[in-house]
């Protein structure tokens, strides 16, 4: 098992929006997070000093092959139609790595 943590911006005009979408996560995104071995899958918000609003995600994954899981879940079309109303929501990092949309975070401690 690996785990994972990510962070992303959130547009302060998008945050009920984002909260409804995550209240009721559709059936067919959620077995498709299960579908991929991805487990304990958390997002958590917090609006930082600088006044900007994020969101970091935490998950569990317990595969074998995560690159692969990750393209089989990109392909899903339920899963195409949630990233299309969820993305608007989010301001990716600057500084992001090329190819990500959210930004790795690194692990230093879990108990």
């Amino acid at each position: 098992m690996k785990r994972y943590g990510a962070v992303i911006g959130v547009r302060k005009s998008k945050i009920v929006e984002y909260r409804k979408l995550h209240a009721a996560v559709w059936p067919g995104v959620l077995k498709m997070i299960k579908a991929c071995n991805i487990r304990n899958y958390s997002i958590y918000l917090r609006k930082m000093p600088d006044g900007k609003n994020y969101l970091f995600s935490y998950f569990e994954y317990t595969g074998r092959n995560f690159k692969k899981d990750c393209a089989k879940m990109a392909a899903d079309p339920t899963t195409q139609k949630w990233w299309a109303v969820c993305m608007p929501c989010q301001e990716p990092l600057k500084d992001r790595a090329k190819g990500e949309w959210w930004a790795d975070m690194e692990e230093v401690f879990h108990q």
